[in-house]
């Protein structure tokens, strides 16, 4: 069989693949965009990918391929009808960064809240040494204990961020974008509640028509000027342009970012204006990527393309 891995450097070149040779040729790609994937497709049986748009203009000239596994949750950038329509099995993989993606939406909550980055330079800057008393916190900074973090997406991810959230005292209510939520262990809310009572609002929902530009203008308008936002789920739920005038505007106290609606950052983002690190806090899209969570990714392909040869569905998602 030949396999074709498009964006090998997406798990991270520190973790081993060569399982995947166990089933085949294989071609690695460090990296694939648009205009390539076509040609680097073309003789595959299996493709793994990432973010690599997998359509009728890249697949159209691949007749052999009867596989697509996502190194990832996420499946938006496989068009999964067309897919179905020509056999293609696709899959992806779950739960296999929960407690990385959850350890990171809160070190971004803490980190805001507690106004990390003007003590850390307090100090090295050297400004604590010239003092004369033996301490600091001339910027304010509150007990998470009492306060009330909202939830948007209680999948998987939400419910380890509202236990983790719920260990320091906080009061967990949740909105559930597709209406559809069965959890029953917090407390549902509607959305414009949602907005006026969270002092720390974090998404963790999948992008989609109802999510996209969720969080706006009108939000912002919605929600208390102490509050701090958290986005580890999809850039697009959050609109840019609007969380760039709440945050120079004081609409609310901080931000903290692990996606952006166009990634890499974009050289004109408005974001990239913002310094201040107690203000906004944006990470490279690696909530999800410790070494223990890219070595499950991996581990977890290896076991849906073996289901898929012993002729078992596991993790497809376009049946």
């Amino acid at each position: 069989m030949k396999l074709v891995v498009l964006e090998r450097n997406s798990a991270g070149t520190d973790i081993d693949v060569s399982c995947f040779e166990k089933f085949g040729e294989v071609d690695y790609y460090p990296n694939t965009v648009a205009e390539n994937t076509a040609q680097r497709v073309k003789d595959a049986d299996i493709i793994m990918a990432n973010k690599a748009p997998l359509n009728e203009t890249t697949l159209k000239d691949a007749p052999n391929v009867k596989l697509i596994c996502l190194l990832a949750t996420g499946f938006d950038n496989v068009d999964l009808a067309y897919c179905k329509s020509r056999g293609i099995k696709v899959t992806n993989v779950v739960n296999y960064c929960t407690s990385t993606v959850a350890q990171h939406t809160l070190l971004l909550a803490l980190t805001l809240s507690e106004k990390l980055a003007f003590y850390d330079d307090y100090v090295k800057s050297g400004t604590y040494s010239a003092q004369d008393r033996f301490s600091n916190f001339d910027r304010a900074f509150y007990d998470l204990e009492g306060k009330t973090w909202g939830i948007v997406g209680m999948g998987t991810i939400g419910r380890r961020v509202a236990a983790l959230a719920q260990a320091f005292g906080c009061k967990i209510i949740f909105y559930s974008a597709s209406g559809k939520s069965a959890c029953t262990d917090y407390e549902r809310v509607e959305f414009d509640t949602l907005l006026r009572e969270s002092d720390i609002l974090s998404l963790h929902c999948p992008l989609s028509d109802r999510t996209r530009g969720l969080i706006n203008k009108d939000a912002f308008a919605r929600m208390k000027e102490s509050a701090i936002l958290v986005n580890v789920a999809r850039g697009p739920v959050v609109d840019t342009q609007a969380l760039y005038e709440a945050l120079v505007t004081n609409r609310i106290a901080g931000a903290g970012l692990d996606v952006l609606e166009r990634e890499p950052m974009a050289k004109d983002d408005p974001l990239a204006q913002i310094k201040d690190s107690t203000k906004l806090i944006v990470t490279p899209h690696m909530a999800w990527a410790s070494v223990e969570s890219r070595t499950r990714l991996v581990e977890e392909v290896m076991k849906n393309i073996e289901a898929f040869l012993a002729g078992e569905n596991r993790n497809v998602v376009n049946l």
